[in-house]
């Protein structure tokens, strides 16, 4: 039962992630930016499953990376929207 607990708690912290990322860069008009966002992306989702496989006892150090990269995330953004508006 509790390997299943874990699946749905790692399932849950994905689908939260993903949320948490927001609007993507579009890929034809900035793709190495869109590429980096993606990169953030995946590297989230690790750091989620990571998480539930610890049992989420990391002592916060995988929240703060976390936290950079939504972080990242967001300057990846604004530099696009700095792009576009040249």
């Amino acid at each position: 039962m509790k390997k299943k607990l874990q699946i749905g708690v790692a399932g849950l912290a994905l689908l939260l992630t993903g949320a948490a990322i927001g609007q993507k860069v579009s890929p034809g008009r900035h793709p190495n930016l869109a590429a980096a966002q993606n990169h953030i992306g995946m590297a989230l989702n690790k750091i989620s499953a990571a998480q539930a496989a610890n049992e989420w006892d990391m002592n916060g150090h995988a929240a703060k990376a976390k936290q950079l990269l939504e972080q990242a995330d967001s300057e990846i953004k604004q530099a696009a929207e700095t792009a576009n508006h040249k």
